[in-house]
């Protein structure tokens, strides 16, 4: 097969080579600005929440598991192939094959990638010592769903997970919550010998929510949905800024779904060439909408830049 998802980093590029777990899946930046599409509209792609099948064994079956950033992921290798072989009800694989792309606008957002801000923003969670024990947390364009894994483990209360492709919450998001509710650790043995002997944590994984959709459907989801829902007291979201065309959608969904006294923790690089977004000009875009306060908390210099920015309302305490 010609074509394969590169989730190898360029090293002297992304600045992640001392880390052989982020070495392994991220995508460098040489790799977006390649990749990202020139132009494209919001599609808004209607939202579904995702069930956690009962059969936690076949969840993993197949897929083989690695450690990526002490966390474990399914092999994303395994999760094309299966896809490309009919394993995929969208057919985004097959289209980024044949159009070359990672990133094909109101058909597939790159959910397949681990992109490397999401990284930076694990490293913040641990520099800064968020506190997650008790919160309610969203996972914005969660792709992987590392972040909010990280929540997860890190004792939070209820973790939500939102992508804009299903194929991405199935085969990616949904697999990677279940491999870190797992107690066996051991990584040798095939998953479904691994799970015969493991048993699951319910507890964790009945703290989980998966949605896929576009960002506004999602919400209408959430708000209008008979199930009790407490708005998020955190919301992590990585490279969610490429295009400005998305701003609208993304700047509103914060401001519906957060709490009141609630945060947001936003990676992003400072420019994606070909799109023209990136962290200072969404940063400007909510000044102007002057619903938020915004502070660029860290920058990272390695490569093309990329910063880390918190959100909170103005009015908030």
């Amino acid at each position: 097969m010609s074509f394969r998802f590169n989730f190898f980093a360029d090293e002297n590029e992304s600045g992640e080579g001392g880390d052989a777990g982020k070495g392994e899946q991220t995508a460098s930046a040489r790799e977006r600005r390649a990749e990202t599409p020139q132009e494209g509209k919001l599609c808004r792609k209607a939202a579904k929440e995702h069930d956690i099948p009962e059969d936690l064994d076949k969840i993993l079956e197949n897929k083989g598991v690695e450690g990526v950033s002490g966390l474990r992921c399914v092999k994303l290798s395994a999760v094309e192939m299966a896809c490309l072989e009919g394993g995929d009800e969208e057919g985004v694989v097959s289209q980024s094959v044949s159009s070359h792309s990672d990133l094909i606008p109101g058909v597939y957002e790159g959910g397949l990638k681990i992109w490397e801000c999401t990284f930076d923003l694990l490293d913040y969670i641990c520099e800064a010592e968020i506190e997650f024990a008790g919160k309610t947390v969203l996972d914005l364009g969660c792709g992987a769903g590392l972040l909010g894994i990280t929540a997860l483990k890190g004792k939070a209360g209820k973790v939500h997970f939102q992508d804009y492709n299903s194929t991405v919450i199935d085969k990616v998001t949904l697999p990677n919550a279940v491999a870190n509710c797992i107690n066996d650790r051991k990584t040798s043995q095939p998953p479904s010998k691994r799970l015969k002997k493991a048993k699951p944590l319910p507890d964790m994984l009945t703290k989980c929510r998966f949605f896929s959709g576009e960002w506004s459907e999602v919400s209408q989801l959430l708000l209008s949905s008979s199930k009790p829902f407490p708005k998020y007291d955190i919301i992590l979201t990585s490279e969610t800024t490429y295009n400005p065309d998305y701003y609208s959608a993304l700047h509103d969904t914060l401001a519906q779904l957060l709490d009141e006294n609630g945060c947001v923790y936003l990676a992003s690089k400072a420019h994606y060439f070909g799109v023209g977004g990136g962290i200072y000009l969404f940063e400007k875009f909510a000044e102007e909408r002057n619903v938020f306060r915004t502070s660029i908390v860290k920058v990272i210099d390695k490569g093309l830049q990329r910063c880390i920015m918190e959100m909170a309302f103005k009015d908030s305490s």
